[in-house]
């Protein structure tokens, strides 16, 4: 199994970045994928996630319109569409995999940083 994150770096305040979030060696579409984040000296937290079927989504409290969760399952991948960033979304992004098929399963990728500054 591998969750693979790719798309961070350092970006602008008030720019945007679109995370990616490869996975493999399960069945990706039965998963419910998410992002969390991870600030340096502090707990990690739940960005968003969507579910099938439908594509359901849920976000954090924080992100107030700013992020889009989606996924291709063709691809296999999931995605984090984050706008408008400011320094306080300076964090390490983690992608989640949760199932119960065909045992109860959760994965988690290595993460991917993305940086906020000026």
């Amino acid at each position: 199994v591998q969750l693979v994150e790719s798309g961070g770096g350092l970006v602008q305040p008030g720019g945007s970045v679109r995370l990616s979030c490869t996975a493999s060696g399960f069945t990706f579409s039965g998963a419910a994928m998410s992002w969390y984040r991870q600030a340096p000296g502090k707990e990690r937290n739940f960005v968003a996630r969507i579910i099938n079927p439908g594509g359901v989504r849920n976000y954090g409290d924080f992100d107030k319109g700013r992020f889009t969760i989606s996924r291709d399952d063709a691809k296999n991948t999931l995605y984090l569409e984050m706008t408008n960033l400011k320094p306080e979304d300076t964090a390490v992004y983690y992608c989640n995999a949760r199932g119960l098929y065909p045992s109860t399963y959760e994965y988690w990728g290595q993460g991917t940083q993305v940086t906020v500054s000026s």
